[in-house]
């Protein structure tokens, strides 16, 4: 029995037939031409959803993706670290001694997965020296462009410690798809080059382009792409990733004063719960205000762990 045919027996009420009914729908609107916007927010890179997720983008299932820069460079830390992270299984016992143990054994901890720093300092060395180049010629580029410069580098795939098509990062860049990466401040190689910028190494902030660079390129794309087909969104946890690619649409709309559709599809992976004022667990129908959803899209709201679950749904989408 495949994964397709055991969620079709087994998935038949509460978070699983939703998740069902939302894999059921991903696919149809993809097989009819329909186009699929990704996003990632939490720790899915370091949960290696690569490996899923790069097969998607390889058969035609992702169309563009909204990461938040800290998965966007967790793939790339897996990618040429994979082997010296440790996993912590009985991560729920940690003391906070055992916590400063990680710490000084140059570990980063992401609940049961630690990143060593090490891979964090290799790529700061490499990433400087694009920074720099750039900022003297007074050229920006968005953060992933010098992640692709990252892997244009042949010397480099010799250091690989993962099957290269478990990085979702490679297959995006393979394939050319829409990417953008928000609040790039907020993560680690964010940091690096703010640091970078401080003590002068970078001649200016100029070499990273902003995020509204990135919101203006996730428009165009929607503008261009809606004309010759829906598109939908599948959101995985809630978060900047999320709300910054859904608002493209009511920007078009009501600042711009635009004549394009809604997004034509939404489903949602995530733990949180509607509560007073949290977006992030707001059913999707709350989006109808905000001009980002049709009375009619459909929609669905899926309450589970997504790194179990999204793996799952694309596992359907693709038919195994």
């Amino acid at each position: 029995m495949n994964v397709t045919e055991f969620m079709e027996l087994n998935y038949r009420h509460f978070n699983a037939r939703e998740m069902l009914a939302a894999a059921r729908c991903y696919k149809r609107f993809v097989e009819d031409g329909g186009k699929m916007l990704v996003s990632l927010a939490g720790a899915m890179s370091t949960a290696e959803l690569g490996i899923s997720l790069a097969e998607m983008i390889r058969q035609d299932k992702v169309h563009a993706i909204s990461c938040t820069a800290a998965n966007l460079e967790e793939d790339l830390f897996n990618l040429f670290a994979h082997n010296e992270y440790k996993v912590i299984e009985d991560w729920r016992a940690l003391s906070a001694q055992d916590e400063v143990d990680l710490q000084a054994d140059g570990f980063n901890r992401v609940t049961d997965t630690c990143i060593p720093e090490t891979v964090m300092r290799h790529m700061e060395r490499r990433l400087t020296a694009y920074w720099s180049e750039q900022a003297e010629k007074g050229e920006g580029k968005f953060a992933y462009e010098y992640f692709y410069r990252v892997l244009d580098d042949e010397e480099l795939k010799q250091h690989y410690q993962i099957p290269p098509e478990h990085s979702w990062v490679i297959a995006a860049k393979e394939k050319g798809i829409l990417l953008v990466s928000p609040g790039t401040e907020d993560s680690t190689l964010g940091n690096i080059f703010t640091a970078r910028v401080m003590d002068g190494t970078v001649k200016s902030h100029a070499a990273l382009r902003s995020g509204t660079e990135q919101l203006q390129k996730l428009a165009e794309w929607y503008r261009e792409t809606s004309q010759r087909a829906p598109i939908g969104f599948f959101q995985i946890g809630g978060g900047i990733a999320g709300d910054f690619a859904i608002c493209s649409v009511p920007m078009l709309i009501q600042d711009l004063q635009e004549d394009v559709p809604l997004w034509a599809y939404f489903a949602q992976i995530g733990d949180a719960v509607t509560s007073y004022g949290g977006y992030s667990g707001a059913v999707p129908n709350e989006k109808i205000t905000w001009t980002k959803l049709e009375k009619e899209s459909p929609k669905f709201m899926i309450q589970s762990d997504a790194s179990i679950v999204a793996p799952m749904i694309f596992a359907y989408v693709l038919g195994q």
